[in-house]
């Protein structure tokens, strides 16, 4: 067995590259995309991965609410989506969490957000599904900080469709393509975004960082 020399610089984190730009946006516009953020091999194992579990039924219809509000989605979105586990389940689920760990600890260590864990999950977009304009941050909860995207889609044509529609704080609005290896981030209480149709099934993982429930408890947001 061949040992790492003691001198060899370890690989860094996956996406670290990325962390200052991330959090420069986050701080100075309260938004930030970066394309080819992850490399497209790990893009291409979620969305095999992704892929494997819609054919094996486990995606379900998507909803919209939380608690007494939790209802179908009905005409404000139609996508598909499977939430993913507390332990990855494999290989390529394992490299995203390390991945999304990574922003979380730089997130809390230069903006001081609080946050304590991540929730996502895939999501699957048949051709014409959409999102109506919305936010992330429930009515009755306010655990969701930071919204996180990643496109998980091979060759991506503008004429494909299926932008995340995002709206700035002057009502302009930005379109990003859903293009693979694309990494979105914004302030979950803040964007109001839509998803835009597509002509052809549109990939992504999506998911938030959240606040530590404790600090909403004593009035620190």
């Amino acid at each position: 067995m061949h040992e790492q020399p003691l001198d060899h610089p370890a690989p860094p984190p996956l996406g670290a590259g990325l962390l200052p730009d991330l959090v420069d946006g986050l701080a100075e516009s309260g938004w930030h995309v970066a394309r080819n953020a992850v490399p497209g091999h790990l893009v291409e194992a979620m969305a095999a991965d992704l892929e494997r579990l819609a054919q094996a039924g486990r995606l379900r219809d998507s909803a919209i609410g939380k608690g007494s509000t939790h209802r179908a989605g009905g005409a404000t979105r139609s996508d598909r989506v499977l939430w993913l586990p507390a332990e990855p389940e494999n290989a390529a689920q394992a490299a995203y969490a390390a991945l999304v760990e990574n922003y979380r600890r730089e997130l809390n260590r230069e903006l001081y957000l609080g946050l304590h864990a991540f929730e996502g999950h895939y999501a699957s977009y048949g051709p014409g599904a959409r999102y109506a304009r919305h936010l992330d941050r429930f009515r009755s909860d306010d655990a969701r900080v930071v919204s996180f995207i990643l496109y998980l889609n091979t060759d991506w044509q503008p004429d494909d469709g299926g932008a995340l529609r995002l709206y700035l704080d002057d009502e302009r609005h930005l379109d990003v393509m859903p293009e693979g290896g694309t990494l979105v981030s914004f302030m979950s209480e803040r964007f109001w975004h839509e998803v835009l149709p597509a002509t052809r099934t549109r990939l992504s993982v999506t998911g938030w960082f959240l606040r530590d429930p404790r600090l909403s408890m004593l009035g620190l947001r």
